[in-house]
Parts: C-alpha cells; structure tokens; sequence
C-alpha cells in the first residue's frame, strides 16, 4: 500500500523566524493520525504549509501527496487533488449562499479528475445526502457561507463541506476549538462518520478531550518544531495527566 502523505525533513519558515526544523511524518490509506503539542510548536504552521498558505516559506525537505511533490502544486491544486484543511477559524464569506459556494468547489474538484460536472438535480440530491449524513441543521444552509454561526456551527459546517468534497486527506487544525461538550460531540461524529478505509485524517489538537471521541491510530507529538515522541492513543492520555514540561527534555536528547 502506498502512503497518502510523505513528510521528509521538513523545514520551513515565516518571515525570518524558522518554525518547522525536520518533520518526518507519513500516513497510509485508512489512518488517523493525531498531532499534539503546546503553543508556539509548529502544529498550524505544518497544517498551513501542506495547504499552501502564502506566508510559508519551505527551505528544505520534501512533500509527497498520493506520490506527487505537493509542494509544486498551487494551493487550490491541493484542494482538487484531494487534500482538506478544516481552519482553526473558519471565515464568514456574506453573499455568498452555502450551496452556490459548495456546487463551485465540487465542480471543480470534478473538472480537475476529469469529470464533468453535476446536474443542479444531482447535486441538490447529493447535498441533501450528505446534511442527513452529518446532522448540520436545514436552517444553516440558508444563511451564506459561515455568516451569523457560532463557533461551533462554523465548525459543524466545516465537516459538512468536507463531506461535499470526500477528500483523501482531511487536515483539521484544533476543529475542538472553542466548542462546548456537545458540539464537540456533533463535530467529532461527524469527522468518525466521513472516515473510510480509503482517506486518511491528521487531526490537530492541544488537548486530549477530542481523542476521547475519535480514536486516533497514532499520536505524535511536536515540540520546538519537531516531531519529537510518537506513540499510540496512551501518549495522549500521558499528555493529559502530564502537561508538556517533559517534552523540553526529550527534545534535548534528541538533539
């Protein structure tokens, strides 16, 4: 089977400021994969840089998509090419109705794998599908894209357009982020129910709570720019009980 992500030596930059200093990381077909670590550790920055957000500035190593140099792709090639980013903070977009917005983005998506588009008919059938499959209230749908949502909706209504666009690689940056216990419920069935033997999840995250709700493979654990420790689902328990003061050390053996 071949991997979904290859992360080789990865460095990369903002501005003056090195933030990723060697990220070695590879995901197959059917896992999850849990990022973790305290402020300033790099997790966005790595999330932003496989996304392609301007800003980021890769100085050395490399990174394979479905075997091709993502980092030769423009980002919304990335997107067409199946790779997700759910935002730490989604933005409003007023004007702009939710499903005008989403039939762009999967005609796209379409186009770029050679097919053509959906009919207006196929596609409100499919969207209406995929509302029932990940519970996101009929009301939201009315209002344009994240305009008047709380925190939690805008959320729930990242993983609703996740299941529009069925990519390979879902990356969510903190999607726990200011959510109260039951959004985090929503939001967390709802990334359970979208993964597949065939699709892959990096989820980032602070804190243990979401991985109460969506059972990573493996936890890895990012500390001055580095993956520094790796394991499974107990590492973030250890996290939880611990805090990240013993990451300094292990950091510094590993230099």
């Amino acid at each position: 089977m071949k991997p979904i992500l290859e992360i080789k030596n990865l460095h990369a930059k903002v501005g003056d400021k090195e933030i990723l200093k060697g990220i070695n990381l590879t995901v197959y077909p059917g896992e999850i994969h849990a990022i973790m670590g305290p402020n300033g550790a790099g997790k966005s920055t790595l999330a932003n840089v496989l996304a392609g957000k301007p800003g980021y500035e890769v100085t050395e190593g490399e990174i394979l998509f479905k075997g091709k140099n993502l980092l030769e792709m423009e980002p919304h090639e990335r997107a067409q090419a199946g790779l997700f980013l759910g935002f730490q903070y989604p933005v409003e977009i007023p004007g702009v109705s939710m499903i005008n917005f989403m039939k762009a983005a999967v005609d796209a998506k379409r186009q770029a794998e050679g097919k053509e588009p959906m009919s207006p008919g196929e596609f409100l059938k499919f969207y209406r599908e995929k509302m029932k499959e990940t519970g996101l209230p009929e009301k939201l749908q009315k209002r344009n894209v994240n305009e008047g949502f709380s925190g939690g909706e805008k959320k729930r209504n990242e993983i609703f357009q996740m299941a529009l666009l069925q990519p390979d690689l879902a990356v969510l940056d903190e999607t726990d982020s200011g959510l109260d216990i039951d959004a985090l419920k929503a939001v967390a069935e709802g990334v359970r129910k979208l993964h597949t033997p065939e699709n892959a999840q990096l989820i980032i995250t602070h804190y243990q709570r979401l991985l109460d709700y969506i059972k990573p493979d493996y936890v890895h654990v990012m500390y001055d720019g580095k993956i520094v420790k790796s394991g499974g689902p107990e590492l973030a328990e250890k996290l939880e009980k611990e805090g990240y003061k013993w990451l300094m050390e292990i950091s510094m053996n590993n230099e």
